[in-house]
């Protein structure tokens, strides 16, 4: 038990360190807070703060992986920048959704965060100045893009800020322990339809299905009915205190979706960005494979394109298009240059890949 006592002495030492060294930073925070208030400059700058992690991590000789230097710094820069210019967060909801602990975990538990019932309220939040940074979900690796998303970045002047790949597991919860008394099921489409298997083996699709605007409130609903289930993350059932029967029951156990962060301000070129446009091309044969061919001779690799209707007159599209660059570099310049005459070009912002 001494030893086990010296050893806590020793922690207490170290904690005291950390803290007064916590408080030296937050103090050269206040003063760049009020530098960034004054020039009008923003307060969350992705691209730093990917370059502390890179530098910590390459520094880092102990026991810590570099996950776990991620969790606690990223604490440590949420904790930062509410003490610079405490700002307004708004998120797909309600509390408990995927998209909530997206949020957290770039703005840290002390965010003031506000939850809407729809995609396209975040924009309207970020568009009337009543939040300065939004989050929604973009796409799935098993389901694809999210359209409402897609339609909404050409409608709004709110741009890509920064990118979080999430994984996303899928808890089949309720009150019932017998599974065979479950006779309603909640859950968001996407996530029942990314559970398919599961249900189908449990012979639960003949079960009546009720969509929900998100798991988290197929959580609460479950919680709320006898004879309900929920499919939910873990933090949502938690939180409505809805017993798992089941965990990580998605078909796809590599399960992903990528979350976009959004704001008003242009990001400065990073390592590693990534540049996403919307683009209407002529309507011709051969309108499309023009426009393309451009980013293949300045060199500028595209990685993702996705065809979105107009919703005008007709069948027209227009599309989605992630590349890789800064819209900074001269390549992409040459590119935008090359074709602003001919097609319709919506820059949505450049953003560090994954960061």
């Amino acid at each position: 038990m001494k030893e086990i006592e010296t050893y806590r002495k020793q922690i207490d030492e170290i904690d005291n360190q950390i803290l007064k060294f916590l408080n030296d930073r937050m103090e050269i925070v206040k003063e760049i807070g009020r530098v960034k208030q004054t020039s009008g400059t923003s307060i969350y700058r992705p691209e730093r703060e990917k370059e502390i992690l890179d530098r910590l991590k390459l520094l880092n000789k102990g026991a810590l992986n570099p996950q776990a230097i991620d969790a606690i710094f990223l604490e440590v820069f949420a904790v930062s920048r509410n003490l610079e210019f405490p700002e307004k967060i708004a998120y797909l909801g309600p509390e408990g959704s995927y998209t909530h602990q997206v949020a957290e975990s770039r703005f840290g538990a002390m965010g003031n965060y506000i939850g809407v019932s729809a995609i396209e309220a975040v924009f309207h939040a970020l568009e009337n100045k009543e939040a300065k940074y939004g989050v929604v979900p973009v796409e799935n690796n098993t389901e694809g893009a999210v359209g409402t998303t897609l339609d909404c970045l050409g409608k709004f002047s709110a741009k890509i800020v920064a990118e979080i790949y999430m994984d996303i597991h899928h808890s089949f919860a309720t009150a019932c322990e017998d599974i065979k008394k479950v006779k309603r099921i909640y859950s968001h489409p996407q996530g029942y339809n990314q559970c398919r298997r599961f249900l189908e083996e449990h012979m639960l699709l003949g079960i009546e299905f009720v969509p929900t605007k998100s798991t988290a409130e197929a959580a609460r609903k479950a919680s709320e009915e006898e004879g309900a289930a929920a499919i939910c993350s873990h933090i949502a059932a938690k939180l409505c205190n809805l017993p798992i029967l089941f965990g990580k029951i998605e078909d796809n156990l590599a399960n992903q979706t990528r979350f976009l962060i959004l704001s008003d301000f242009k990001n400065k070129k990073g390592i590693h960005n990534k540049t996403s446009i919307l683009a209407k091309t002529d309507d011709k044969p051969g309108g499309l494979v023009e426009f393309l061919q451009t980013f293949q001779a300045q060199k500028v690799n595209l990685t993702k394109i996705e065809s979105r209707p107009t919703k005008e007159r007709g069948f027209q599209s227009m599309f989605y298009m992630d590349f890789e660059g800064h819209i900074d570099d001269e390549n992409v310049q040459r590119v935008i240059e090359e074709n602003k005459d001919r097609y319709d070009i919506k820059w949505l912002g450049s953003y560090i890949c994954g960061g």
